[in-house]
């Protein structure tokens, strides 16, 4: 997330295959269950081919000392899988390490449907654009040279010749606009500190949607699981305001250890951010007890990862309907700008 890390991030991709990231977590929870240590469990690892060399360096990390995300991460993992691994602790690793695959796995599953449904309408986009250059590059000068000397069609001709070039000129600048805002954006968001970029968040109506139900999610995860280990929440908080993975869990966090310094319980301040459900507040207001706290803040979690998930695949699957009708209606008007000058043309024989 740096800008002298950007023409690496283009020309090389360090992460492991997706699939075998998935596999790697998959089997460590199910040892980790069979009542393996941790290092035993990865030295397992070394009879697999494809998970040999990740175990490997993680192994070697952790005999140095670095905490097991920071292995993950020097072992080329996704970073999905190192910011959500951060908060675990000895007491909740495997629990952790299950979550993080079930999060995995949705995630890989919302990538390959997105790029199913996507390549058919993007292939569409590319020869529709083509098609649509070659009409005003060939067949609007032929249609010029025919209908000049036919006076009842000139404004017809005029007519098509303004809209599809209207048209050709509106495809040029959505995606010129959509490439420079996506390079400029990358560029940017990470001169611009996390409060500016929460309230750039905050106006954009759908994706605030989304990033505050991920948030949530999140966020009573990761509490609810420290909840499980026996920390207190104001160090739980301030473990969770240290971590620089998650930039709005870090921020909105450290607000609310601010307030309970203050002595202030931190309700009316959920209630108040902008991407997170005011729901938790509810919840934070409704318990003291750590025990009632932690269960319903997983109970929570679970209905927001489920959530979460529907609205995204509602998303993914109507983006076909939406482009091809979209499509239809431009083939339509092209279709009609070109042939109604024709009609015009034989009224007049």
């Amino acid at each position: 997330m740096h800008m002298d890390i950007f023409p690496n991030q283009i020309f090389k991709n360090k992460s492991l295959k997706t699939d075998i990231q998935l596999r790697f977590l998959n089997r460590l929870s199910q040892s980790l269950n069979n009542g393996y240590p941790l290092l035993a469990a990865l030295e397992a690892f070394q009879w697999d081919y494809e998970l040999r060399k990740p175990a490997e360096r993680i192994i070697l990390s952790l005999r140095n000392g670095v905490s097991f995300d920071k292995a993950l991460e020097e072992a080329d993992f996704h970073p999905t899988i190192t910011s959500f691994l951060y908060f675990t602790k000895d007491g909740n690793l495997t629990e952790n390490i299950e979550k993080c695959a079930e999060l995995f796995e949705k995630r890989m599953k919302h990538t390959k449907k997105l790029k199913q449904i996507s390549r058919y309408p993007f292939i569409l986009f590319i020869i529709f654009a083509v098609l649509l250059f070659f009409i005003k590059k060939s067949v609007l000068p032929s249609f010029i040279d025919l209908f000049q000397s036919t006076p009842n069609t000139g404004i017809t001709i005029k007519f098509s010749i303004f809209f599809i070039n209207l048209l050709f000129q509106t495809m040029v600048m959505i995606i010129f606009i959509t490439l420079i805002t996506a390079l400029v954006w990358y560029v940017i968001k990470h001169k611009w500190n996390i409060e500016r970029r929460i309230k750039i968040y905050h106006r954009i109506p759908i994706f605030r949607q989304y990033i505050q139900l991920h948030t949530s999610y999140l966020f009573a995860t990761h509490i609810s699981t420290l909840l499980k280990t026996g920390i207190p929440l104001k160090e739980i908080l301030t473990i969770m305001h240290e971590q620089k993975n998650l930039p709005i869990i870090a921020f909105y966090t450290g607000l609310m250890t601010e307030q309970l310094k203050k002595g202030v319980y931190i309700t009316s301040l959920l209630q108040s951010l902008p991407l997170l459900d005011p729901k938790l507040g509810m919840i934070f207001q409704k318990h003291s007890d750590r025990y009632a706290l932690e269960t319903d803040l997983t109970i929570y979690a679970e209905l927001k990862a489920e959530e979460f998930h529907e609205r995204l695949m509602k998303m993914i699957i109507s983006i076909q309907p939406i482009f091809f009708i979209c499509l239809a209606c431009f083939i339509i008007f092209i279709y009609i700008a070109l042939m109604w000058p024709m009609f015009q043309l034989i009224k007049t024989v």
